[in-house]
């Protein structure tokens, strides 16, 4: 089995982990009511997708 010949120094590990962090969604919003919503997805808050209604909203 495989085994490094030398210990990886802090540096050389943290440049490795520089890529695993989380990153923020991207943000539009609703042209219709101006909600924040995921780009290419169907409003949740009146239910249109590129100005048509997908879904009904239903009140309750």
């Amino acid at each position: 089995m495989p085994v490094p010949k030398r210990k990886k120094s802090r540096s050389k590990r943290d440049m490795r982990r520089s890529h695993h962090h989380l990153k923020m969604p991207n943000i539009s919003f609703c042209p219709q009511c101006h909600e924040p919503v995921l780009p290419h997805h169907v409003c949740m808050n009146c239910g249109t997708y590129k100005g048509k209604a997908i879904t009904k909203k239903e009140e309750g």
